[in-house]
């Protein structure tokens, strides 16, 4: 959060006589005001993480001013650490319930480095790298999963660093705080952080910066357990403030905790936590939450700005995407077993994982990896061996394909037949053929250079005739033993574009869901009745009333959300039938009214949006 003031030389006219707080610092790297309790400071405080209050207002050049919290650091030690963000002239006063520090001021002085910035979200769906007064640059998130990336030997830790840089991922996530082994050892107790602990993560999350690599931080375990160790609010306010106040001025996205579903009152907690690093994060890093399905319920709470998901769905995955105007990020479409194991559901093979990654990809989603001999679950132990998996290889094929093309402004395109496709329309075509076979593509009438992109191999193969002009491309990919990707670009355009186009070339419109059931094309046929059993099967289906070509491939999610409990919406089911069952976290009390809701969307990625209210009851 950016805080401004009117009167800047009032607030700090007395900085003429201030003293420089650190050397010469290159932007977004790490200036530290350190401070030391005194004999009788010390006597009258004995815990300071409870007790200590301090944080600093810092001023830019371009006088825009930070608040920043600062940290106990062990022993009598607190540190404020900050990373400026301009080049030039950074002044600061502090404040503390320590007299002596409270009303201190300093100045340092910053120097241009060659850092891109800290990450964002950008241009509707996507990110970048930006600062004020500066080009942005685009963010192409590839992520892995290490979840116990600050507990496992750090030279292993950092043959994983190394080997992921080397394979382009500029992204790793993992657990401040976890309930597996070793996560014990993170807080002594509730009102007691463990320093040393967590001067072995800052030495982590500085390494995985210093190799380009943001660290996207869950900062608690599933199964309640940040709330079951923080049982009162001042407890888990203290938490954040402190990982905050030691990470924020590094490069890293915040993923509350896994699957805040699993949370007893979920969406209350997300709240409370996410306000609070909105609030105390100066920096204003992109903020979400790890979840069982999609982070989307929570997006209307107004913390959080890009969507985290755990899905291989491709109906929740498309929908969503034209539903919510923020990036989203599926961070479990997929583990490859690689011969580590598998120990759940999605845990698959390397074809498999390598499909979904391009059919969430086709979904507007950005993607994180995650090898089950790597990824640090549960079940089995991590282990390097895995870290040249054939499925990080085809990431670092993904990043580089995708570095070719101007991915900040690709959107899901629809008119297509064989494939799913992204495009920036009259500027690139990119579609996916899962199912290898005769292709056909609706353009803007220009001339475009076409490629076959082999997502297996990485290699590029060009037809006989290397380009094409029209209005309707139609092929076939170079074999039909594998999926490929066809690639329709006009190279020369994109390169003029570089220069011209300060960021985008154009605004991303979110479209309008059609909520007029008269033009809705399918009706519920199940659930009958006005009434629904609570956590038991029910069988859904829909039917259709119109039948054409719109209709023929639809996609259907099912969802639902009780008036006045607080908890959001729950993603019951997709598709067109089945069965789902409402879980009883949904509801506060019975008997209590849900709001079924049935998107439907249709081969041109048209949405419709059916309501129906049903009672909530014991079976």
């Amino acid at each position: 959060m950016i805080y401004r003031i009117a009167a800047a030389g009032v607030l700090f006219s007395a900085l003429l006589s201030a003293q420089p707080a650190c050397p010469e610092t290159p932007t977004y790297s790490i200036c530290e005001i350190v401070f030391e309790l005194s004999d009788q400071e010390a006597q009258a405080h004995p815990n300071p993480y409870l007790s200590v209050q301090i944080h600093a207002e810092f001023r830019s050049p371009e006088a825009r001013t930070f608040l920043m919290p600062g940290f106990w650091d062990g022993g009598r030690r607190l540190v404020i650490r900050f990373a400026p963000m301009e080049a030039g002239r950074w002044d600061y006063r502090v404040t503390s319930n320590i007299s002596r520090w409270n009303g201190m001021i300093g100045h340092f002085t910053a120097v241009e480095s060659d850092s891109k910035g800290f990450v964002r979200a950008a241009n509707v769906h996507h990110f970048s790298y930006t600062e004020r007064g500066r080009r942005p640059i685009p963010h192409l998130w590839m992520g892995d999963t290490c979840y116990r990336f600050a507990f496992i030997g750090r030279e292993l830790f950092e043959q994983i660093v190394d080997r992921r840089a080397e394979q382009k991922f500029n992204h790793i996530r993992g657990l401040v705080f976890g309930n597996f082994p070793g996560g014990e050892k993170v807080y002594l107790d509730p009102d007691t952080p463990n320093v040393a602990y967590f001067q072995e993560l800052d030495r982590r999350i500085l390494y995985m910066n210093s190799k380009g690599i943001t660290a996207d931080l869950i900062l608690g375990g599933d199964r309640n357990h940040l709330a079951d160790f923080f049982p009162s609010w001042r407890q888990r306010q203290r938490y954040i403030r402190y990982v905050v106040a030691r990470y924020a001025p590094m490069n890293v996205t915040w993923q509350l905790v896994q699957e805040f579903e699993e949370y007893k009152d979920g969406r209350d907690l997300m709240k409370e936590l996410g306000g609070l690093l909105k609030k105390l994060d100066p920096y204003g890093h992109p903020r979400s939450t790890h979840t069982t399905s999609t982070a989307a319920p929570l997006l209307d709470d107004g913390w959080m700005d890009y969507i985290v998901y755990q899905t291989s769905d491709e109906a929740l995955e498309a929908i969503e995407h034209q539903l919510y105007a923020a990036p989203q990020v599926n961070a479990e479409f997929a583990y490859e077993n690689s011969g580590a194991g598998a120990t759940h559901r999605h845990h698959v093979d390397t074809d498999t994982f390598r499909k979904r990654l391009w059919i969430a990809t086709m979904s507007g989603m950005y993607p994180t990896y995650g090898n089950t001999g790597t990824y640090g679950g549960r079940g089995i132990e991590i282990s390097a061996e895995y870290l040249d998996a054939p499925g990080a290889q085809q990431m670092t094929h993904w990043y580089d394909f995708f570095s070719r093309t101007r991915h900040w402004e690709l959107e899901p395109y629809y008119d297509v037949d064989g494939g799913r496709a992204l495009a920036l329309p009259g500027i690139e075509y990119i579609v996916y053929l899962e199912k290898p076979g005769p292709v056909e593509l609706v353009t803007e009438k220009r001339e475009y250079q076409i490629y076959w992109f082999n997502p297996i191999t990485g290699e590029f193969v060009r037809p006989k005739k290397k380009k094409y002009k029209g209005e309707r491309f139609s092929g076939r990919p170079p074999t039909l033993d594998h999926d490929w990707v066809l690639h329709l670009s006009r190279d020369g355009k994109k390169a003029s574009m570089a220069k011209r186009y300060y960021f985008e070339s154009r605004p991303v419109l979110m479209q309008e869901v059609e909520l007029d059931p008269k033009r809705c094309p399918y009706e519920i046929a199940e659930p009958p009745g006005e009434t629904l059993p609570i956590d038991t099967p029910v069988r859904f289906s829909l039917r259709l009333t119109r039948e054409t070509r719109a209709t023929s491939r639809m996609l259907f999610l099912w969802t639902g959300e009780v008036a006045g409990a607080g908890t959001g919406y729950q993603v019951l089911a997709t598709g067109k039938e089945g069965e789902f069952r409402v879980p009883r976290r949904l509801v506060r009390r019975l008997p209590a009214n849900m709001n079924l809701r049935v998107y439907g969307m249709n081969t041109y990625g048209k949405v419709y949006l059916l309501n129906r209210v049903y009672t909530l009851q014991e079976k």
